[in-house]
């Protein structure tokens, strides 16, 4: 096993936050001449091992962009693959979990995943809600627009009943109706796989989130290329739109 070399970490300035888009698994698989599939259950493996060095390096908030409501849209035996791998996984992963004290969500359309699948995950949310340490999100069945709309539709609801006047919704009116209330914006987006695009994700939170973009597909993607972005990240000044001169 690699050795990971923290010595370059300001332990002080470590990124509470940290989101991940997860991509490369197919490209990953179709490069050894493997089925897609193969790439897909690679990538647990990666995060397993990225949710044991981002509880080490004192991330707070760890989210995983699982599977997007576009990934809908798949062929259905994909489709299908993905979400028996997804609970199958987590299933299994849910011991090591507790063990290591962190505790598990979800941001996403619940209602929409297949029946097998909300209820196993929710038995595994249960397990972990005690947990104290690292908090690892998993975006699934997500998306940011449909996000946003959600949030809107709620607002409107709420404005309707005459629980709310117009002019009184701010940002942290929209912040605490989408599914991330009460969980900090990311600091830090690192997408792997190359591409440099968003794919709609958080697009409300990401607002002032440092990104870094790898070449590396996410299987390949290991606690040092981890710990790399961070001390990256760490290497940045965030102004937040202000001048240097004014932090």
């Amino acid at each position: 096993m690699q050795e990971v070399d923290f010595s370059h970490i300001d332990k002080q300035r470590v990124p509470e936050h940290v989101a991940i888009i997860m991509d490369g698994n197919g490209r990953w698989a179709q490069a050894r001449g493997f089925e897609r599939s193969a790439g897909h259950v690679e990538g647990v493996n990666a995060v397993r091992r990225i949710t044991e060095i981002a509880s080490e390096t004192g991330v707070k908030y760890l989210t995983l962009y699982t599977f997007s409501t576009e990934n809908w849209n798949r062929p259905a035996q994909e489709v299908d693959m993905l979400m028996h791998l997804i609970v199958s996984a987590i299933e299994r992963e849910t011991p090591d979990l507790i063990r290591n004290n962190v505790r598990l969500t979800m941001i996403g359309d619940m209602e929409r995943l297949p029946a097998f699948a909300a209820e196993r995950l929710q038995r595994c949310f249960a397990d972990t809600a005690h947990c104290t340490g690292l908090n690892l999100i998993l975006a699934l069945s997500y998306s940011a627009r449909w996000e946003i709309t959600r949030a809107v539709r709620e607002i409107v609801r709420e404005a309707e009943a005459g629980e709310l006047l117009a002019a009184d919704i701010t940002e942290e009116t929209v912040s605490s109706h989408l599914t991330t209330a009460g969980i900090p914006d990311p600091d830090l987006l690192i997408r792997t796989g190359g591409d440099f695009r968003i794919s709609n994700f958080m697009l409300w939170q990401l607002s002032y989130a440092e990104i870094i973009i790898t070449k590396h597909y996410w299987p390949d993607f290991t606690k040092q290329d981890f710990v790399d972005c961070i001390v990256s990240y760490q290497g940045r000044q965030r102004r937040f739109g202000l001048t240097a001169e004014q932090l």
